[in-house]
């Protein structure tokens, strides 16, 4: 099993989870069943991802089959752009966790401080971040708002614990002002060309614990076509993380995910090869160098890939500005 992260909620987490972003609908029963059998136990939704529902087919065959039971699961899921205003939180998480076919979430996350114009599930969902054709449509919810909403889901026993995604420093202090309940979890995009150590060093002082997303850099993101991903040499083949990687006699990925899950993140890798699932999730089961962690984080170029105007043109969601 792997190492636990201890939440200011009280609740375990597991440091390594199974990202489920971009799994494909056609096989991702079959993929979170897999990963199941290899040893995961958290697994990294969202409503966005619009793979709910056969995920939660995947969990369901595994329960059946005795090989877990749902209080050994960490479940996250996250709520999207659309759903910010408060009246309409409980009834999105209420929807997706009936499409997971389970009781409550163990996270429930923010996926973006962004707040758009309301789309019903009837008309679209996942709704995505246009409107209609391209136009971008505000909502006027604050994350304050937002924020209330969610800690109502604590209370109502829909999600266990809650947290943000994609926040930086300035809106994290504004939030910590008034939250009831302060934010579990932070997850970020973060890789050895995109650290974020200051952003690191906030969380770790309010104690809130820290997710990696992205954790190989652009490899996520080639398929998209973003040119500042396809110039840049995959981390898994540069030549300073390959020899990293004959030293410790380990795949160029452990590396990669044992330089974030040594410095006390969570990370969440994804595969649907069975190999590369087990090989990804026995990151936690040797040590580097502080030298050689000094040596990737020394990387750093601050080049961020999942920002919305990497994937569309738009002058309305300057986000990490």
């Amino acid at each position: 099993m792997a190492p636990v992260i201890k939440l200011n909620s009280g609740y375990d987490m597991p440091q390594v989870g199974f990202g489920l972003w971009k799994v494909d609908n056609a096989v991702a029963a079959d993929v979170v069943y897999n990963a199941i059998k290899a040893g995961y136990r958290l697994f990294d939704g969202a409503c966005d991802y619009g793979n709910e529902v056969e995920c939660g087919k995947g969990v369901a065959r595994a329960i059946s089959e005795g090989i877990v039971k749902r209080e050994e699961l960490f479940i996250v899921s996250k709520l999207w752009n659309t759903f910010h205003d408060g009246e309409r939180v409980q009834p999105i998480v209420k929807k997706q966790l009936a499409d997971w076919g389970i009781d409550y979430f163990d996270l429930y996350l923010i996926h973006f401080p962004v707040a758009l114009e309301y789309v019903d599930p009837s008309v679209r969902y996942p709704p995505g971040w246009h409107y209609q054709g391209d136009e971008i449509r505000p909502s006027k919810a604050t994350i304050q708002e937002t924020w209330t909403a969610m800690e109502s889901l604590v209370d109502a026993g829909l999600s266990r614990s809650i947290g943000i995604s994609n926040f930086q420093a300035q809106l994290i202090y504004d939030l910590l002002r008034y939250a009831k309940i302060r934010p579990a979890t932070l997850q970020i995009e973060h890789h050895p060309f995109l650290v974020q150590q200051e952003l690191l060093n906030l969380a770790k002082r309010e104690g809130i614990a820290v997710t990696a997303y992205s954790s190989f850099g652009p490899a996520s993101f080639l398929e998209f076509n973003m040119q500042h991903a396809v110039k840049l040499t995959p981390l898994m083949e540069d030549e300073t993380i390959k020899s990293i990687a004959a030293k410790y006699n380990r795949p160029a990925s452990q590396i990669l995910l044992r330089w974030a899950t040594q410095r006390g993140l969570a990370v969440i890798p994804k595969s649907s090869r069975q190999e590369t699932m087990v090989s990804n999730f026995q990151n936690t089961d040797f040590d580097l160098s502080e030298e050689d962690i000094a040596t990737i984080t020394g990387f750093n170029r601050g080049i961020r890939f999942n920002q919305p105007s990497n994937y569309f043109p738009t002058e309305l969601l300057w986000i990490f500005g």
